[in-house]
Order: structure tokens, then sequence, then C-alpha cells
């Protein structure tokens, strides 16, 4: 196709019988080729904030490229949510599809799947996004990669994953029926993972080296059962069994005192570490690994590039607030195209 390009645009010069121009008229080709595989903004994520400032940046009619492995984010996995904005409730997977006609509904948006995102380097006034597959050229980027859980960094903890040890209680809440399950963490992810085990799980220990619950009151009313047994000012020492997770063995962080729980299953669900890794060697990250930026604008410490979502520093981590931040970051960057 693009050999097929070039030849098209050299037939007139070769009736006009000017073949001699023909390395000016191969360069203007080879620009021409260019710029028809440079992209106005390329949006990294397929979450809430990915497609927010994928609508937003199709509704303003510039040249837009969305990459993510799947659409959808974090969200997609939760049985039932009940916080997203227009519905009272809604599963994971009809936010997703809800997400995902809105997206595809848009005219002059391509949108790429099943590519992992690798790196993004700067290249002159404009940028260069790699995949796994291939290379993009682009004159602006939206980072919307969002976040990944974290892991508790103890041993047994790699060996038993999948064999006991879980990161999504939607997903995997009813292999535990009848068990003994530790849930590890009393935010708003560990609350609702103690809620998705209460139909199934015989014992369920709610542990956090915390001594309160910090999640929402609302969720904290629902885990009030016998069922559930509060070890908070804890932490987990080591995860233990044979072919799959047997027990638990934690300490008291005040006395010191380490003890085990016999249990079938564990629950990590201590938060989330930020996927910066494809911008950690051109955008300026905190401490947490998040992408520091403009709150005004979305902006980073790299002119160009702008992000949104639980990839940044952004103080609250919901559905919501993503979409609203994907929103600002495609009008900032489509601002930015403007003034360039």
């Amino acid at each position: 196709m693009n050999c097929l390009y070039i030849l098209i645009s050299l037939y007139p010069y070769y009736l006009n019988n000017e073949i001699p121009r023909l390395p000016r008229v191969l360069g203007v080709a080879r620009d021409k080729l260019k710029n028809m595989n440079t992209y106005d903004t390329i949006i990294l994520g397929g979450g809430p904030a990915g497609v927010a400032a994928g609508i937003y940046a199709a509704r303003k009619k510039v040249k837009t490229l969305l990459i993510s492995e799947h659409l959808g984010g974090q969200s997609t996995v939760s049985a039932v949510i009940e916080n997203w904005i227009g519905d009272i409730k809604l599963s994971g997977f009809d936010l997703l599809k809800k997400l995902e006609n809105h997206l595809r509904a848009q005219e002059g948006i391509e949108i790429i799947t099943a590519e992992k995102i690798m790196a993004v380097k700067k290249e002159g006034k404009n940028f260069s996004v790699a995949t796994d597959k291939n290379n993009y050229q682009t004159k602006t980027v939206i980072v919307a990669t969002g976040a990944k859980h974290r892991q508790l960094g103890v041993p047994g903890e790699d060996q038993f994953a999948g064999k006991g040890v879980a990161y999504c209680s939607t997903c995997d809440a009813p292999m535990f029926k009848n068990k003994d399950v530790v849930v590890v963490g009393t935010g708003n992810s560990g609350l609702e993972a103690v809620i998705d085990l209460l139909p199934y799980a015989n014992k369920i220990y709610l542990m956090d080296v915390l001594e309160k619950i910090f999640g929402e009151e609302t969720l904290a009313e629902k885990i009030k059962s016998e069922k559930v047994e509060m070890l908070l000012g804890t932490k987990i020492k080591s995860i233990e069994g044979s072919q799959f997770v047997e027990k638990i063995i934690y300490e008291n962080i005040k006395s010191g005192e380490v003890k085990e729980i016999p249990a079938q299953g564990i629950f990590v669900e201590i938060g989330m570490t930020p996927n910066s890794d494809c911008v950690k060697d051109l955008v300026k990250l905190n401490k947490a690994k998040e992408i520091e930026i403009d709150h005004k604008n979305m902006a980073t410490s790299v002119p160009g590039i702008f992000a949104a979502g639980d990839v940044t520093d952004v103080l609250f981590k919901q559905s919501s607030v993503a979409s609203g931040e994907g929103v600002k970051a495609a009008l900032a960057a489509c601002g930015y195209l403007g003034n360039k």
C-alpha cells in the first residue's frame, strides 16, 4: 500500500518528463507518508480514563489512536458497582460494555487491543510509542494505563499464586466454598473481598497492619457477620502449605507475638501499583511510581505528554474520578495541539 502511494505520487511527474526531480519528489512522498502514519494523540490504556479521553479526542476531530491490552480497566472484575454516576447499580461486565460501546460509536478513532505497551520515547518534537508488535508516531500522548495489584512480598506468595493466593475476589470467591480464608487489607477493596466471600467461605479473617478499618462505612457495615473475625494491627509473615495453601503465619505488630491460622486461601487487597513503566525514563514519577501531573491541565513534566487516572498522583482512585480526569487530559492535549 505504501509503495502504491509513492507510485501514484510520481505519475504526474512522469507524464511531464520531470524524472530528474525524482529525489525531491521522493522526499515529498516520504514526508506525506510519514504524516499519514503520525497521530495527533495516542491514548495508552482502555479503562474509564482512557475511554473518556478517547471519546473526547474523537469528538474534537483529532487523529486518535487508543492502545490497550483489553478495555474496561480494573472495575470490570467487580460483581456489583454502586458508585458509577448515572447507574444505581451495575456489574463490572455491564460497565465494560457501556464503555466499549460508547468508544466504538465515535468516528475517527482507531482502537488496538491485544498489544502490550512497552515504551514511549521522545523523537524531536513528537513521540514514538512502542508495543510488543508495532511502533507508532504521535504528536501527543495521554497515559491512562491504570494500576495493578500490589503484592505482600512474603515467602509463599508466588509459590501458591493460583493455589490459594488470590487477588480478585469477584473472580475466585466461589472457589472457596466452606473454606477458611484470610483477607489482607481493610480499604474498600478488602471490604469488598469480604462481602464477595460471605456467601461462600466458612470463616473469614480480616487482617491489616493498621488498627482500624479505613474503608467506606457503608462497606464496613456490610461485613458485620459471625463469619468475620478482625485481626487488626497484624502483618503476614509467610504463606505455607504443600501443594496448596494450608496456613498463614502472622505477627502482632505491638507484641511481636507470632501465630498461625489454618486457612485454605488468602486474598491480597493492599492497594495497587501504577503501571508507569512505559514512561519511567521520560516523565517525573513520585516515590510511589505515580506520574506527577499538573492537576489543572493533566500535563506531565514533558510537554506533549498528559496523564490521567490511577497511574497518576491523583488523590482519589475511583472510576468516576478517572473518567473525569480522562476528559480533562483529552481537552488539554487538544489545546496543546492547537497551540503547537
